[in-house]
């Protein structure tokens, strides 16, 4: 089965809940991630990615996380590029989560 370029917000808290194994990529300027991120996701901002390339699994979903979508999608197109076919953009990031699915955590 092919994995989806992108994700819903409720989706992907559907799939936590559940245990799904999967990495959350937060590639966000770690200032922003001191304002608010999901919960176990990994800081590698976006001009980081291509040299923590090789520190990324291939056998689980990657689930890219950025503000609003926009640079998540830029770095999951790159992944997929470079062999990860389980790469998958957030769609509306984490003001989306923010604003749909944790209404506690800080929009900016």
């Amino acid at each position: 089965m092919a994995v989806p370029f992108e994700i819903e917000v409720e989706e992907l808290d559907r799939r936590r809940k559940v245990g799904d194994d999967l990495l959350l990529l937060d590639v966000r300027e770690p200032w922003e991630h001191a304002l608010c991120a999901i919960d176990g996701s990994l800081l590698i901002p976006m001009n980081g990615v291509p040299g923590r390339v090789a520190d990324l699994p291939t056998d689980r979903d990657i689930v890219v996380v950025c503000h609003h979508g926009g640079r998540s999608a830029q770095v999951t197109m790159w992944l997929r590029s470079k062999g990860y076919g389980r790469a998958i953009n957030l769609d509306g990031g984490v003001d989306s989560w923010a604003r749909r699915i944790d209404p506690n955590m800080k929009v900016y």
